[in-house]
């Protein structure tokens, strides 16, 4: 054969296996498209991980709030987060029994709440209604001095770490110290209470501020009045047959 007949040859071989390659690599393609589609979730939710060990979104023992969920992370796997619940049918911050187990990928989905994380402190509320005949401004002393009393190691610790916060982002310097406003309308005067609480101490924090001022109330029966909504229920007679 001569070496034309050879090179028409070896572009003929060329062409038929050049064929065959491209059906090849055409059917990995798909094939890799179809595994990418099923295992996306997977692959997703491992590039969470993976954020989640070097991003400081949280880490064990910290309380968030993960698609809705919110508990305290107790277990960080590959593709999924575990948490042990809080809230749900159960008022405040408390257990309800419950281990969720949550997808990774879901930091890249929704915004994600942690309650401790830097900052491991909580600003709380409550708010105290009054009657207008009370001495408000005795009212406001006794509030602050109660709260102040009860909350002040948690005021202490939080300072340190505010400052430590400021440091590091740019936030503004907010109050840490207790601080009691008042407002008023056509019913009564309604007192709010704000301060500084250890997120896991939240529940008991209220209860031992409103037991607190519930005595101080009781105490000073002729200048405080707890307010309530009244109403008066008026029996109407029924228009006599004739």
């Amino acid at each position: 054969m001569s070496f034309t007949g050879y090179i028409l040859a070896l572009l003929a071989l060329m062409l038929i296996y050049n064929y065959k390659f491209s059906n090849l690599t055409l059917a990995l393609g798909v094939a890799g498209a179809g595994i990418a589609f099923a295992l996306q979730e997977v692959i997703v939710s491992m590039a969470g991980f993976l954020a989640i060990l070097f991003g400081n979104f949280y880490k064990i023992g910290d309380r968030v709030k993960l698609g809705g969920i919110k508990g305290d992370v107790v277990d960080i796997g590959i593709l999924r987060t575990t948490l042990m619940e809080i809230g749900d049918w159960v008022n405040g911050d408390l257990y309800n029994g419950k281990m969720v187990r949550v997808a990774n990928s879901f930091i890249f989905k929704e915004p994600v709440f942690n309650y401790s994380g830097d900052f491991p402190f909580l600003w709380d509320e409550i708010t105290i209604p009054l009657k207008h005949s009370s001495d408000h401004q005795l009212a406001r002393q006794l509030m602050l001095d109660i709260t102040t009393n009860l909350v002040k190691e948690f005021t202490l610790e939080t300072k340190t770490q505010w400052n430590k916060l400021t440091d590091q982002l740019y936030v503004e310097n907010a109050q840490i110290d207790p601080m009691v406003t008042m407002a008023f309308d056509e019913n009564w005067i309604t007192f709010t209470i704000r301060y500084v609480v250890d997120f896991k101490r939240r529940r008991i924090t209220k209860d031992q501020l409103y037991t607190r001022i519930l005595e101080t109330v009781n105490l000073h029966q002729d200048k405080l009045f707890i307010a309530s909504a009244a109403f008066e229920v008026t029996h109407m007679n029924e228009p006599a047959k004739q």
